[in-house]
């Protein structure tokens, strides 16, 4: 797969060897809500040897967190076929829910430590579900930051949010459930 430029996620997946024949997909996420709750935006970015393909939608009541795992279940739904797949987020609770928490929640019959039910729990099934497809490695970026691709996934978030919530205005970017 060629270099591409992602800024700071770039080199930080290491492949297996056994896995080298599988096509090698960059997933650039983000989310977005105008209020928490409120009309809400998702975005990705596919990439694959130097071709791009945008997706996005919005649901018109939801948070912010919502959105950011129906960034990473449509992207990784989209891939036809088991691939190796790069998902760069700027959300630390889709990075940290499915790399630190996902395996835990499942042993305790999706509860959390402290006994209460997890949040967003469909959307964690399904994005477990889609993620058990592939071989996916999670990067984490900054917001807002010098991720150039990953500034351009949280603009159509952000449109897509404003778009289903019929505002032009500033959108507050929110971080709870």
């Amino acid at each position: 797969m060629p270099r591409m430029e992602v800024g700071r996620a770039q080199n930080r997946c290491r492949w297996k060897r056994g896995d080298r024949k599988m096509k090698k997909v960059q997933l650039i996420t983000d989310g977005s809500c105008i209020g928490n709750p409120g009309p809400g935006g998702w975005a990705c970015i596919l990439r694959y040897e130097g071709e791009e393909r945008e997706l996005s939608g919005s649901e018109a009541q939801t948070t912010n967190n919502r959105m950011e795992l129906a960034a990473a279940i449509n992207g990784l739904r989209a891939l036809r076929e088991r691939c190796e797949v790069e998902l760069v987020t700027d959300s630390q609770y889709l990075k940290q829910g499915i790399t630190e928490h996902l395996a835990r929640w499942k042993i305790n019959g999706w509860r959390t430590s402290n006994r209460k039910p997890v949040q967003n729990q469909d959307r964690w099934r399904e994005l477990d579900e889609l993620v058990s497809r592939h071989v996916v490695c999670w990067t984490w970026v900054a917001g807002h930051g010098d991720h150039e691709v990953q500034n351009r996934c949280d603009a159509l978030a952000v449109a897509a949010a404003r778009r289903q919530g019929g505002h032009s205005g500033s959108t507050m970017v929110c971080g709870s459930s």
